[in-house]
């Protein structure tokens, strides 16, 4: 039997090096599970608890020196939870076990390069196999992988039928969103490339408040009408919604541009990303770019041409997408999760 008010406690990775791209997938499933009756929890460090403010003022927090496995053990210390939820890259088996004491654990993972000591794998990459975690998982690990199962908040699920009878309109409004730490300034560095294509095409912009190009678009907005910078946007499902086609980083965004259908073209910023977009290419969901790629301003302007001038290549571009993903795959998580911490708690 599921206890009355399971308790989860999340432990996010966060900060200029990993980004916000963890957290904000940890919090979409804690928001499934809340729905279904769990009371939440995050750890909390100095580089995540601005994040957490932000993007989730009301959740609950455990204050934590570090996120290395002493200084996650000193924090929870006395706390009281029925499961742990891991979005970590720098935590492997040995942690997990250790953390998680008998408890329910599910890792959310998408490198499958390390051991793992979890009840329920989540890896959302379109083209991930069981194969890939035979060797890094107890025989017993419930493995929930493709995009049906990629955290998307559920506003993108409430707007996807709107957002997917609006696509073949003319352009009129474009997003950028190349995640909130901006790494290596890479948002002004496609805004402008951008603005000289693009006419009296209206561009949000999206990033974090600490984003090294922040700076630059905002001087750029200043006398620029057609720029809306958003610093820390909290209803990105509305401006995705609203747009005609994206720029986008590889990460979970992507799930987030599947759900609405959104035409796009989406940017590898880091080395884990780079399966998952080739997966989307192959599937005619996306135009990939590398943004460490030598040539990238050049496929950058092809892109951008491409989806400006070629209606039937952005309607090509969101079928495909929404094709492969429905959005609904937090709340399938959330589910397996509730099993499991109903099933250890019967057995105790």
């Amino acid at each position: 039997m599921i206890p009355e008010t399971p308790r989860v406690l999340f432990i996010a990775d966060a900060g200029p090096e990993a980004g916000g791209g963890h957290l904000m997938r940890s919090l979409t499933l804690a928001e499934a599970l809340s729905v279904r009756g769990a009371a939440c929890a995050f750890i909390a460090t100095a580089e995540s608890a601005p994040l957490l403010e932000t993007f989730a003022p009301a959740m609950s927090r455990i204050e934590a020196l570090a996120t290395d496995r002493s200084g996650l053990a000193a924090a929870l210390a006395g706390q009281g939870f029925d499961a742990l939820v891991f979005d970590h890259y720098r935590l492997a088996q040995p942690d997990h076990e250790a953390l998680a004491g008998g408890r329910a654990c599910l890792v959310i993972d998408d490198l499958a390069d390390r051991p793992l000591g979890a009840d329920i794998v989540l890896d959302s990459g379109p083209n991930r196999r069981p194969l890939d975690y035979t060797l890094l998982t107890d025989g017993d690990a419930r493995l929930l992988l493709g995009p049906e199962f990629a955290p998307v908040r559920s506003r993108f699920a409430a707007l996807r039928a709107s957002s997917l009878g609006r696509r073949g309109e003319a352009v009129k409004r474009v997003l950028v969103t190349l995640g909130l730490s901006d790494v290596g300034g890479v948002t002004s560095r496609v805004v402008d490339r951008l603005r000289p294509r693009l006419g009296d095409v209206v561009i949000d912009v999206v990033l974090g408040a600490q984003a090294p190009s922040l700076r630059t678009l905002s001087r750029m907005a200043s006398h620029d009408r057609r720029l809306n910078v958003h610093v820390d946007a909290t209803d990105m499902a509305t401006l995705m919604h609203d747009a005609d086609f994206a720029v986008a980083g590889a990460g979970s965004t992507v799930w987030e541009i599947c759900t609405l259908g959104v035409p796009a073209a989406v940017v590898v910023v880091a080395e884990n990303q780079k399966a998952a977009a080739a997966a989307l290419s192959e599937r005619g969901a996306a135009l990939v770019l590398d943004a460490g790629s030598s040539a990238f301003d050049g496929a950058l302007d092809r892109a951008i041409m491409r989806l400006v001038t070629d209606p039937v290549q952005r309607s090509h571009l969101s079928e495909a997408a929404a094709g492969v993903c429905d959005g609904q795959g937090a709340g399938r998580a959330a589910e397996a999760l509730l099993e499991t911490i109903g099933r250890k708690a019967q057995a105790v």
